[in-house]
């Protein structure tokens, strides 16, 4: 936790797990206030529980959580994290980022009503072609696009359209780890 030791930090980018160490370790009483004006989350489900303590000693800084996956060079939305969105507790990942476009799907491939969960898909630019020599994946991941050109990505990640447009996420559908 050499962070602690540093004197102007400007944007920390954290995975959540590693994020609940580092804030116990800034509750515990660190030398100075760490000068973190942006909190960036992603790598894995992020619940906004662990910000609550660094939300009231850090009233300042931005917090922010992105979802995304490497067949999707990376984040796919974004979500500003405030106290309205502390209080809800749940996984808000937010929205797309402009030029993707995500989809909340059934089994058959048609969209959800909001509210309802579904598969996550993705697709606009960055949707990588597939897979390195592993064609039956690719064919499985990477599906045509019936909502307009190119393909989207099959996430294997559940969520839910939320009524102001937000996504919830709610976990994966599948076994593959992440």
């Amino acid at each position: 936790l050499t962070l602690l030791e540093e004197e102007k930090v400007t944007v920390l980018n954290q995975v959540p797990s590693y994020f609940t160490q580092l804030s116990a370790a800034d509750a515990r009483g660190s030398k100075k206030d760490l000068a973190v004006r942006y909190l960036v989350f992603g790598g894995e489900a992020f619940f906004p529980h662990i910000v609550k303590g660094w939300k009231k000693r850090y009233p300042t800084t931005k917090i922010v959580n992105m979802y995304g996956i490497t067949e999707t060079t990376v984040h796919v939305t974004y979500k500003e994290i405030g106290s309205k969105e502390i209080e809800q507790g749940i996984s808000n990942i937010g929205t797309q980022l402009a030029p993707l476009s995500v989809y909340i799907l059934d089994p058959q491939g048609q969209p959800q009503p909001l509210g309802i969960p579904g598969e996550m898909y993705v697709g606009g630019a960055g949707v990588a072609r597939g897979y390195l020599h592993r064609s039956e994946l690719t064919a499985e991941r990477f599906v045509a696009n019936p909502f307009g050109e190119g393909r989207l990505y099959r996430t294997g990640d559940l969520g839910r359209r939320l009524t102001d447009g937000n996504i919830e996420y709610m976990g994966r559908i599948d076994h593959q780890v992440k």
